[in-house]
């Protein structure tokens, strides 16, 4: 029940009752519900939107999040630049070190490919920056494959090196016998005439003149095969297996300093010169086998002779003259 008010009225000198007009009434009753209703609303914004009433732990929060996109996009740069230095080692790997060492380059689809399947980013996503964080995370998964296959490349190119290191010093790559120590060159590689019967045939070695007991050299690493006088016409003669196909024949020695099962390098003393066998003179006789076909030796005088050399020994070589065996 509502409260009854009275006023005094001086004149009258008595108490009056306070007659509210309905009018009024019904003015204070629009007037607290449209405070109602705006203080409702207010409210509502509030809750909705916080932007407007932003809190000290929403500002640190959003200094956050605009911290964490610049280190994002800092992060993005740096991936950039590593991607054109892995793109140039790539380049490099391809076009230079598999193409030297004869070697299958790595497909781009290969170092490129992707990561299908299953969604491994599904954790990332539905964050107002979930396609920030997302395509940053899916690079550096691309990087670090990348990375890990031009190291696993790189651990191939390093073991092929090694085998062209071997490959190098096995081949047969200096002559058997110093020049200062030659006499001259008696014959090369082709057809000769045969100093015991006078025929002309075909000559598979090169013969180097030289005084008896001059010092033989091992034209490149291997090892030794046999150090014998099995071979009939060759007399005391030395054959060195130097793996990659490669295999030399020393001929005609009058002595041995190596013995069958020896690993020697190249420029080790094998033995010496001497004209044991079907010799006419002191001479060595010196072949070179690639696979089974005997090859001419002068091509493989590149590491002990100059171009001025090689020239000299290359016309005394072609010349068709006699044999010394």
């Amino acid at each position: 029940m509502s409260k009854v008010k009275y006023y005094y009225d001086s004149e009258n000198l008595a108490y009056k009752r306070i007659q509210t007009r309905k009018r009024k009434k019904f003015g204070y009753v629009v007037l607290f519900l449209v405070s109602s209703a705006l203080f409702g609303f207010l409210i509502f914004l509030l809750l909705i939107n916080t932007s407007y009433f932003e809190t000290p732990k929403d500002k640190i929060q959003a200094r956050e999040i605009e911290a964490l996109k610049l280190n994002y996009t800092v992060l993005n740069k740096k991936l950039d630049l590593m991607d054109d230095v892995l793109e140039a080692i790539e380049n490099r790997d391809n076009n230079i070190y598999r193409i030297y060492f004869n070697s299958t380059p790595i497909s781009e689809e290969e170092r490129k490919a992707g990561f299908g399947g299953v969604n491994r980013y599904k954790d990332l996503q539905g964050f107002n920056n979930s396609e920030l964080i997302e395509n940053t995370t899916k690079r550096v998964d691309v990087l670090t494959k990348e990375l890990v296959i031009q190291s696993k490349s790189l651990d191939e190119i390093v073991a092929l090196a090694k085998q062209k290191e071997k490959l190098l010093a096995a081949i047969p790559a200096i002559q058997p016998v110093k020049n200062e120590d030659l006499k001259h060159m008696a014959s090369g590689y082709g057809y000769r005439s045969d100093p015991f019967t006078k025929i002309r045939k075909f000559h598979y070695g090169m013969d180097f003149t030289a005084r008896t007991g001059t010092p033989i050299y091992a034209t490149g690493d291997g090892v030794v095969y046999k150090a014998d006088a099995s071979l009939s016409g060759y007399g005391n003669h030395i054959e060195i297996n130097h793996g990659f196909g490669y295999k030399t024949l020393y001929a005609h020695l009058s002595k041995y300093n190596c013995r069958p099962g020896q690993r020697v390098k190249r420029g080790d003393i094998i033995g010496y010169v001497g004209s044991t066998g079907r010799s006419q003179a002191p001479h060595l006789h010196y072949e070179v086998f690639k696979g089974s076909e005997r090859v001419n030796p002068l091509n493989f005088y590149y590491g002990s002779i100059s171009a001025k050399e090689y020239i000299e020994i290359s016309k005394l070589a072609n010349q068709e003259n006699q044999s010394l065996d």
